[in-house]
Order: C-alpha cells, then sequence, then structure tokens
C-alpha cells in the first residue's frame, strides 16, 4: 500500500506542481498585506482540495454520463491557460487592487484554478481512482496523496513572504511577465497533446 500511495503522490506532485504554483503565486500576491497572503493561500488550498475531492469521487460519474472524454478536458485547460498567459504579459500588475476583498478572486483564478486543481491534476485523481480498478481502499490511498501534496503546496505558499523580501515590486513584475510566457507555452503543449500533434510529427 505504501508503494502505491509514493506512486500516486509522485504522480499528483507532478500534476499539482507545489513549485510552480509558488513562483506564481510569489508574482501574484507580492503587492498584498501579509496578512491578505496568508488568506489567499489557505483559501486557494481550500479551494483546490474541494475541487479535487469532488473530481475524485464524482468525475468518473459526471464525465461518462456526458459522455465527454478525459482528453477533453486538457484541450479546454490548455485554452484557459493560454488566455490567462496572454493577461499575465500584457495587463498592469496594479489592475485590480481596489476590490473590496484584495486577493479573493486570485484565489480561486489563477491559483486554485488551472494552477493547483489543474486539468492534469483533475485528470490524474480521476485516472487514479477508476471505479472499475481500484478498491475504495486503494481510492483513499489516492486521496492521501492528493492531501499531502496540497499540505505542501499550502506550506511553500505560507514561507512566500521570504522571497518578496528577495525580490521586490520590480522581480515580482518581471516574474508575472516570466510565468505569463510559461503559461502560454505550457498551454499550447497541453493543446498539442489532446489534439494528438506531438505523436503525429514523431
Amino acid at each position: 500500500m505504501m508503494e502505491l500511495f509514493f506512486k500516486d503522490f509522485i504522480m499528483l506532485w507532478s500534476t499539482i506542481d507545489p513549485v510552480g504554483t509558488l513562483a506564481l503565486f510569489t508574482g501574484l500576491t507580492a503587492r498584498l498585506s501579509k496578512s491578505q497572503k496568508r488568506k489567499v493561500a489557505l483559501k486557494a488550498t481550500t479551494y483546490a482540495f474541494v475541487i479535487l475531492l469532488s473530481a475524485l469521487v464524482l468525475g468518473q460519474i459526471i464525465l461518462k454520463a456526458m459522455s465527454i472524454q478525459l482528453i477533453s478536458l486538457q484541450l479546454a485547460g490548455g485554452i484557459i491557460l493560454f488566455l490567462f498567459g496572454l493577461q499575465m504579459i500584457f495587463s498592469d500588475p496594479e489592475e485590480g487592487t481596489g476590490s473590496r476583498e484584495p486577493g479573493h478572486q486570485l484565489a480561486v483564478f489563477p491559483l486554485a484554478v488551472p494552477s493547483i486543481a489543474s486539468p492534469g491534476a483533475i485528470m490524474a485523481v480521476i485516472v487514479l481512482t477508476d471505479n472499475n480498478m481500484k478498491t475504495f481502499t486503494q481510492q483513499a490511498m489516492t486521496a492521501g496523496a492528493m492531501t499531502s501534496v496540497l499540505l505542501i503546496t499550502c506550506g511553500l505558499m505560507l514561507i512566500a513572504d521570504r522571497i518578496f523580501r528577495v525580490i521586490g515590486h520590480n522581480g515580482s513584475a518581471i516574474i508575472i511577465r516570466v510565468m505569463g510566457m510559461i503559461l502560454a507555452a505550457l498551454s499550447v503543449e497541453l493543446v498539442m497533446t489532446a489534439l494528438g500533434v506531438q505523436r503525429w510529427m514523431s
């Protein structure tokens, strides 16, 4: 069972990508206060947990009922990532700082979705808990591995203040645009994989 837990942990670590989420969190919340950053980190992790747990329990049932293939999630996620990547590259980082609850929207999008609860992570939890192949105990182990990765992700975001003191505001602006380019490139990879372009080119 520990071997199963470790394998699931590695796959979920790769798809949730706590280090990549930390880089995105660092750039997007650099202008928020310490308490606001903490709220964003906790909210983003909570929202992502609810989304991934829902996908784990209900994802396969809903997709089958709607006749939706798993690969469609990857294609849709790639399009969303590309649009947000463009927004990060060309928008003014100062925009949106006057909302009634600063950082609330960041916790929902893009941190909870599609960064933490990414299309890859959603697909992973659905595949790893295949109702036709996995027992309830095995599915519980996968849920435990998912929770562990999310707790690590939250912990990294909570200590991000140390990073802010090093990079400053100018550094955060650079990170936002660099992450936008990375997200745009990643979105193209997701779309190409979903459409099978890489297979045709190989």
